[in-house]
């Protein structure tokens, strides 16, 4: 579980809230989520595929140019994981900072906060 739960806290911050193309982006989010997936984030709190789709395209269209990257290593255990990253412009200092953290069932996110 400990290698399947990095894979998703690299890949989600990738193709799902640093994916531009609604339609990459959907597919990621039906891989990588239960059915019941819930996200905690400041604005609220979201739940199944749809509001996370909404949201994250929302979002995404705020800094269309903007990557995210990891800071550091991510980290697991049991069913849960961390990953810290930063987003910005490719190649400037990140504009802001956050941090991932994942709660896994069956091998996809059930909860992201």
């Amino acid at each position: 579980m400990t290698e399947r739960t990095i894979e998703l806290l690299h890949r989600n911050l990738q193709e799902v809230f640093g994916e531009g193309d609604a339609t990459r982006r959907r597919a990621a989010i039906e891989e990588f989520y239960t059915d019941d997936c819930v996200l905690y984030a400041p604005d609220g709190v979201f739940v199944g595929h749809d509001a996370l789709e909404k949201f994250a395209g929302d979002l995404r269209a705020t800094h269309p140019q903007s990557a995210y990257t990891p800071h550091g290593q991510a980290q697991a255990l049991h069913n849960g994981g961390i990953l810290a990253w930063g987003s910005g412009p490719t190649g400037e200092p990140p504009a802001y900072t956050g941090l991932d953290v994942v709660i896994v069932r069956e091998s996809k996110i059930a909860a992201l906060y």
